[in-house]
């Protein structure tokens, strides 16, 4: 008679949809004991198993967390790091900041959207590559900024994007990664 009450308990756990990831989430969840506090982590577990937040996930997360789903679509909106939308093989996100503004990030997103055809938010009809823009990155040192697949790119141009972005839809790692500053002189010299 246990046994049948634990498979009843663990029958109403599991997600309407049947979809077993929503068992990762579920992890997230637990480990952080339903705390309204771990929306942001709960959102990046969702987004990592799920590939974007969909509306049901975040309505589910919002039941699981116990918070309106107006303030938890208003967090996955708000941060660039999520996406309501599936993303592209390949991703862009160009730093919109005042430094990267000013050193040509305005220029290097035209450029994105005259060779690919898409604006910010958006991904090729062939679903190759998503283009985004953040407000600040944090390394205005090394304007103007971008994170192609998740290596930080800095001090680039439109055209050394292009060349890196072409190199990435051919399948080649064409990727820079941003000059290490080894020493407080760097640093200081960086900044000035």
């Amino acid at each position: 008679m246990i046994k049948s009450k634990s498979k009843r308990a663990s029958a109403a756990i599991e997600h309407p949809s049947g979809d077993p990831r929503f068992k990762l989430v579920d992890r997230t969840l637990k480990r952080f004991q339903y705390q309204q506090d771990a929306l942001i982590e709960v959102l990046h577990t969702a987004q990592e198993v799920f590939g974007f937040l969909e509306d049901d996930l975040l309505i589910y997360v919002a039941r699981q967390l116990k918070l309106p789903l107006s303030w938890v679509y208003g967090v996955a909106t708000f941060y660039h790091f999520f996406s309501l939308k599936p993303q592209g093989e390949h991703t862009c996100t160009v730093c919109m900041g005042t430094a990267c503004y000013v050193k040509q990030a305005a220029e290097i997103v035209a450029m994105l959207q005259a060779e690919f055809g898409v604006e910010p938010g958006q991904t090729t009809p062939d679903g190759k590559l998503s283009v985004a823009t953040a407000r600040c990155l944090g390394s205005c040192g090394l304007a103007p900024v971008l994170v192609i697949d998740n290596d930080v790119l800095g001090r680039e141009t439109p055209v050394s994007t292009l060349e890196t972005l072409r190199a990435r839809l051919a399948g080649i790692n064409g990727h820079k990664k941003a000059p290490a500053l080894e020493t407080v002189e760097d640093m200081e010299e960086e900044i000035l």
